[in-house]
């Protein structure tokens, strides 16, 4: 009997056992001891050990860090959008362009009996490209401009950069034809060559014997809404390589883009004092006749 006095004299005024203190309590963080098993789960972690936990520097988390896709990846596999950073226009560049569709010179360091009848328009880059002609006097630049979207792109400046100067080239000039008439309903832009600082100056056009006045740059351009800008750049005195820059601006940001002979500076070469030949007929047969110039 004095045996069970002593242990009730021990136990909490109520005499209940110690672990059963609500966990709520200040007696369990003064007191009570936490109570263990082998067969009790982790507790799961809240909001707060997360946070923790993605601070802690011991252990770095194995998740790699989420970054924007790349301009050519697609989180889902298919075709990636265009980033918000890239380029808000699209343009194709032609430079083997004929004054009205039909008249233009090139220089050839070949006598006429080496070099092929000319070829029609559309066929004058294969040809030039195998007969290594340079264009002689002038290069035209035909330059197609469209935005990507529906969002409005201003076409604010268009420079030349002469990259390259010397003495025209020596050779023959190849008139490709004695002249024609035609219609010209591009932007349509100027460009001296011999100038010490060339600059693209807006000028007239024609469409089908309708005026075109002179528009100076800004233009707009969208999806919908494309311009075609022909640049003719002239030169006397020198073979001159040389490339075109756009500036471009839209919601914000401005950019530019140069223009050139995919990836080349064009090159345009002065034909004063060269001999000069149009395919014409003599003796009765098609052939390279002097244009007596």
């Amino acid at each position: 009997m004095l045996a069970t006095l002593g242990t009730l004299s021990a136990l909490p005024g109520d005499g209940r056992p110690s672990d059963s203190v609500d966990v709520g309590g200040s007696a369990q963080s003064a007191t009570a001891a936490p109570r263990t098993t082998g067969s009790s789960p982790s507790p799961t972690p809240d909001a707060g050990s997360t946070t923790i936990t993605e601070h802690a520097t011991a252990a770095p988390s194995a998740r790699p860090t989420r970054v924007s896709p790349a301009p050519d990846a697609s989180p889902n596999g298919g075709e990636a959008s265009k980033p918000a950073s890239g380029v808000p226009l699209a343009w194709t560049v032609g430079s083997q362009v004929w004054a009205l569709g039909c008249s233009h010179d090139y220089v050839i360091d070949k006598p006429p009996s080496q070099v092929p009848p000319p070829p029609p328009e559309q066929d004058a880059g294969p040809w030039a490209s195998a007969q290594g002609a340079v264009h002689g006097r002038e290069t035209n630049v035909e330059i197609s401009v469209q935005g990507r979207s529906s969002t409005a792109v201003v076409l604010t400046a268009l420079r030349v950069r002469v990259v390259g100067r010397a003495a025209p080239l020596s050779g023959t000039a190849y008139a490709m034809d004695q002249g024609c008439g035609g219609s010209l309903s591009r932007r349509h832009f100027a460009v001296d060559l011999d100038k010490d600082r060339p600059v693209a100056h807006s000028v007239a056009g024609n469409d089908a014997g309708t005026p075109i006045p002179a528009v100076s740059l800004p233009y707009r351009v969208s999806s919908s809404d494309p311009e075609v800008l022909l640049v003719t750049a002239r030169t006397e005195t020198c073979a001159c390589d040389w490339y075109l820059e756009l500036d471009w601006s839209s919601q914000g940001r401005t950019g530019t883009v140069r223009i050139d002979d995919r990836g080349r500076p064009f090159r345009t070469s002065g034909i004063k004092g060269l001999p000069r030949y149009w395919y014409g007929s003599e003796n009765g047969e098609r052939q390279w006749v002097p244009t007596g110039d």
